[in-house]
């Protein structure tokens, strides 16, 4: 698979992703944080152990220093973002959530150069600059009172949390592929299964009898969809890039997913969107494309403790 095919898969996978959000309003209405984690990659196991199944029949199960990796994995990046991110919701706006989900790249972009001596260019940092800028902007829709009005309070450092663990994860599992000859289709079904089981005492303490029987169709489906597409197709696709890729340049796509989520949002909901948001689309096109375009330039920033 060449580079540029990875790239269109994660823009594939970011899209995924925004659906996720849509489909994640309507579900946190029915079901506690918890839940929603647990019954979201429960649905998924069928799914990815068959596609492990059917791609890897003779790597179907994990072995010796294999299984350590893989625990630390499905509870940092799986669970824990998970939970943090589903309990952020109830405490913190959209537009927060937003801009702290979008400071991701940053965040994955320098702990690799700290610690796992991936190259910082300037043109990767220039993408980076002008991606985040232009989803504050999209975001903001450059209202000098939206931006004003932004505070942070709990919900807005669970999310924080949250980035940390999606970025831990992201550099981890790079570097336990390579160490531990996993595959991006085991990293994926291992992690959810694991998600799954530290999940369950949770998922009895909140007291599955309160919300169970009166949960929608709607509710059922929205987890199916970020069963499905977001979890499956999303971490499998994400895997496989950071194997190609790496972890840094991979995580710029997450800037995309606010973009989908609101053209998203004016085609299933009904809100307009207006020209500078556009112009900021297209910014935030240009910097994903500057940091993930192959490096040609000498990095201007390399950790001397390298691990990887």
């Amino acid at each position: 698979m060449s580079d540029k095919q990875v790239r269109l898969l994660m823009v594939l996978t970011s899209l995924l992703w925004s659906g996720a959000f849509i489909t994640g309003k309507f579900s946190v209405q029915d079901f506690p944080p918890f839940a929603l984690t647990f019954f979201r990659f429960l649905f998924a196991l069928p799914f990815i152990f068959t596609i492990l199944y059917i791609k890897e029949p003779k790597n179907l199960f994990p072995r010796g220093k294999q299984w350590p990796a893989l625990l630390l994995l499905g509870f940092v990046g799986t669970f824990c973002y998970h939970v943090l991110f589903f309990t952020s919701l109830s405490y913190t706006t959209a537009i927060n959530s937003s801009l702290i989900g979008a400071i991701n790249p940053m965040v994955t972009t320098l702990l690799a150069a700290m610690f796992f001596s991936e190259g910082l260019t300037f043109k990767r940092m220039l993408g980076i600059f002008l991606s985040f800028s232009g989803v504050f902007l999209f975001i903001t829709n450059g209202d000098w009172q939206i931006i004003s009005q932004f505070q942070v309070n709990h919900g807005d450092f669970l999310m924080l949390l949250g980035v940390f663990c999606f970025s831990t994860y992201s550099l981890l599992s790079r570097r336990y592929m390579k160490q531990y000859n996993i595959s991006p289709f085991m990293i994926t079904a291992y992690t959810f299964l694991i998600c799954v089981i530290i999940s369950f005492p949770f998922v009895l303490w909140e007291n599955p009898t309160t919300y169970l029987s009166t949960a929608t169709a709607r509710g059922w489906l929205s987890i199916l969809y970020m069963s499905v597409f977001a979890s499956v197709l999303g971490y499998l696709f994400q895997s496989i890039a950071i194997q190609r890729i790496g972890a840094s340049r991979t995580a710029v796509f997450i800037n995309l997913v606010p973009i989908f989520t609101i053209i998203q949002s004016v085609t299933i909901l009904g809100e307009s969107i207006t020209l500078i948001k556009l112009i900021c689309a297209a910014i935030v096109i240009t910097g994903v494309y500057l940091a993930t375009r192959p490096d040609t330039q000498t990095p201007f920033l390399n950790s001397p403790n390298k691990v990887a």
